[in-house]
């Protein structure tokens, strides 16, 4: 008797679906976590690469009454941030210290040699020159930084920085002469 139940028992394959599911069930849910996170923080990237491109833009068709650096620095957050009902620019989540603003002068000779100086100072950037025998291309380039901090803290050491966040960034450049 106790042998036939034990037979009946082995070859009875209810539940079987529910204890596959609470074996592939965690796994599926990070997979799904990790999905979820990556997404956000491609999300933040792109939007990072917008604030830098339009800035761009922005400095292409005026600079207002502020210096160029300026008027950079805050389209740039203000894109990224959005703006407030009143118009005015959201203060998170990056502010005018994560965006950089890159003035670059390019010295090429008759040689095909190039030499090149950048500044972050737009007086000293005025203040720089090519030798006379060599041809100036003058280049701006901004730079927009931040940190996405993942919602399950699952990291991968080569993407992860030691505060265990992951640190995004964004260029955007054109020609000035």
């Amino acid at each position: 008797m106790m042998t036939l139940n034990l037979q009946a028992l082995r070859s009875d394959e209810r539940g079987a679906a529910v204890i596959e599911m609470a074996l592939i069930a965690p796994v599926f849910a990070l997979f799904i976590i990790g999905i979820s996170d990556m997404s956000n923080a491609y999300t933040q990237k792109l939007a990072l690469e917008q604030g830098a491109q339009r800035s761009i833009e922005k400095v292409m068709q005026t600079t207002g009454l502020t210096t160029v650096a300026d008027t950079i620095k805050t389209e740039a957050v203000c894109q990224v941030n959005g703006v407030n009902a009143d118009g005015t620019c959201k203060a998170a989540p990056i502010t005018a210290s994560n965006v950089t603003v890159t003035y670059r002068l390019e010295c090429k000779d008759s040689g095909g040699g190039l030499t090149t100086q950048t500044s972050t100072d737009a007086v000293a950037f005025d203040d720089l020159e090519c030798p006379p025998t060599t041809t100036e291309q003058r280049y701006l380039e901004v730079l927009v930084e931040d940190k996405y901090t993942p919602i399950f803290p699952v990291h991968f050491a080569s993407f992860t920085a030691a505060d265990g966040t992951y640190h995004l960034s964004a260029r955007a450049g054109m020609r000035t002469q």
